[in-house]
């Protein structure tokens, strides 16, 4: 059966959470990523992207799938064996987000669309997310999601090499070597239960890679640290950012960027590939 079968009468509604943006989970990622101290305090602005921090969804155990992510949930179409992968996103900032002050989320499906890829049929799912604060949209985010029914092909190294370093060229570099425990944390911290970030017999054995997978956002993050680092004084307007090829645990990474004008141009690096995920920022004037 084609997989636009499954998705054409697929038409859920929006959904309004609420979180009061506390500022220990903050101090958390801030712990994770080995700052010297909370990037941000209450009433401070939180970074680009640090919302993924707050809104969570902890769905009860039994609801959750042998992959680890729910069986069930508002924004999962509903596909046989169904794989997920996550895209990339953009986001608009008219105004940061603020810690430790109450915020409304409301979530959308923007859009659904059934494509053919190299192995099959893929869907394309945007969910759409408007962020207020006091009453005024502060922030609108969509996240692309792409499923497949069943598993895909293998293209991944068989090995994963924890000693070959990146040898990236930019004036903003940022290096790391995500071990499992930063995975562990960083899933803890994001209510991400998917196991390829944790279970390494499953990984190898059902999702054919040859190690834990870094998650998708902190490859995000880590990209957005950089103009973070490097040009704090430069506020981000927009931001797009694409996720290509996965990252393993023990493998050595670097954030890269390249400030062009009001913009920046971001990636993430390994010694295999120069651009495992990419992003683009743009900066107030």
């Amino acid at each position: 059966m084609r997989l636009s079968t499954y998705v054409e009468a697929w038409t859920p509604g929006p959904v309004t959470d609420q979180d009061t943006l506390p500022a220990g989970p903050v101090a958390a990622l801030s712990a994770v990523l080995d700052l010297p101290g909370m990037v941000a305090g209450d009433g401070d602005p939180l970074p680009p992207l640090w919302h993924w921090l707050y809104f969570l969804s902890w769905p009860a155990q039994r609801e959750l799938g042998a992959d680890g992510h729910p069986s069930r949930g508002h924004f999962l179409p509903p596909l046989p064996d169904r794989q997920r992968m996550w895209a990339g996103g953009r986001c608009e900032i008219t105004e940061p987000l603020r810690v430790g002050e109450p915020a409304e989320r409301v979530s959308s499906l923007a859009s659904v669309t059934v494509k053919q890829g190299r192995t099959g049929e893929l869907v394309f799912v945007t969910e759409r997310r408007e962020f207020r604060q006091h009453g005024r949209l502060r922030l609108v985010e969509e996240q692309d999601i792409v499923y497949r029914s069943g598993r895909g092909a293998s293209h991944h190294p068989s090995a994963v090499d924890e000693f070959a370093a990146p040898r990236p060229d930019g004036p903003w570099q940022l290096a790391l070597r995500p071990d499992p425990a930063v995975l562990f944390r960083f899933s803890a911290l994001t209510a991400n239960a998917h196991r390829i970030h944790y279970d390494a017999p499953y990984c190898r054995a059902e999702e054919g890679y040859p190690g834990l997978v870094v998650h998708g956002p902190l490859l995000a993050l880590l990209m957005l640290e950089t103009p973070r680092r490097h040009a704090p004084a430069r506020r981000v307007r927009s931001l797009s950012y694409r996720l290509h090829q996965p990252v393993f645990a023990g493998e050595h990474l670097a954030a890269v960027g390249t400030p062009v004008e009001d913009r920046a141009e971001l990636r993430i690096a390994t010694h295999r590939e120069e651009r495992h995920a990419t992003a683009e920022v743009v900066f107030n004037r």
